[in-house]
C-alpha cells in the first residue's frame, strides 16, 4: 500500500547544536550565542544550523563550528539526537548535538547574520537557554566527563609540553571539584599516552 504522504510530510527540519566548551587556566566555559530573530529572539543559545541538503550532520555541526571560531581542525563528538515532538515551537525540529573541546583566546568570535552577541560564559553561571539547550549541553558535560575518565584530555587543549599540575587543573575545571595531588597522579599515570 502506498503512502499519499510527501517526503516533505514525513521528514521534519533537521538541525545541530554544538557546545563548544573552551578552557582556559582554572576555568570550563562554552560557547553561546544571542539570535536577532526568529523562535530564540534576544535568547542566548548554543550554536547551530540547519542541515544543508548536501551536507551530512557532521559537516553541518564543522560548518557551525568554522562559522563561529575560525576552527577548522578540531574533532567533534556526537553525542545525542533529541527529538522530543514539543522540543521547539510551531513546528517539529529533531536536532543532533556534538561537543568539542578548544582552548579559550586563541580565536576570534565571529557573529552569524541572525545573531547579535556571541561570548564564553563560565560553565557555572550559564544564563537561561531557548529550547531544550539546558538539557543539551546537561547531557554534553557528562559525556565530557565520561571522556575525560577513559583518556587524558591535555593533549589538544594544554601547550604541547604540560605539566602534571596544568593537567591537574584542567581535570578540576572539568569536573569541579578539586583532587589529591598524589592521588591524582598515580591515577594520571595509568594511563597509556601518559604511562
Amino acid at each position: 500500500m502506498k503512502s499519499t504522504q510527501s517526503l516533505g510530510d514525513i521528514i521534519p527540519p533537521l538541525t545541530i547544536d554544538n557546545v563548544i566548551f573552551g578552557y582556559r587556566p582554572g576555568e570550563l566555559s562554552v560557547l553561546l550565542v544571542r539570535q536577532k530573530s526568529g523562535a530564540s529572539l534576544r535568547k542566548w543559545k548554543l550554536p547551530g544550523d540547519w542541515l544543508t541538503e548536501h551536507e551530512s550532520l557532521e559537516q553541518c555541526a564543522a560548518r557551525s563550528l568554522v562559522r563561529r571560531t575560525g576552527i577548522a581542525n578540531a574533532t567533534l563528538h556526537q553525542f545525542r539526537t533529541f527529538s522530543e515532538v514539543d522540543r521547539y515551537p510551531d513546528q517539529r525540529v529533531i536536532t543532533t548535538a556534538f561537543y568539542t573541546f578548544v582552548i579559550r583566546g586563541l580565536h576570534q568570535l565571529m557573529l552569524s547574520e541572525d545573531e547579535l552577541a556571541i561570548d564564553w560564559f563560565d560553565i557555572k553561571s550559564v544564563p537561561e537557554l531557548s529550547f531544550d539547550h539546558a538539557k543539551i549541553l546537561k547531557i554534553g558535560v557528562e559525556h565530557l566527563r565520561e571522556l575525560a575518565r577513559r583518556q587524558p584530555m591535555g593533549f589538544g587543549v594544554l601547550p604541547p609540553k604540560f605539566t602534571l599540575l596544568e593537567l591537574q587543573e584542567l581535570y578540576e575545571a572539568i569536573f569541579d571539584q578539586k583532587f589529591d595531588k598524589p592521588n591524582f597522579r598515580r591515577r594520571i599515570l595509568k594511563f597509556e599516552h601518559l604511562g
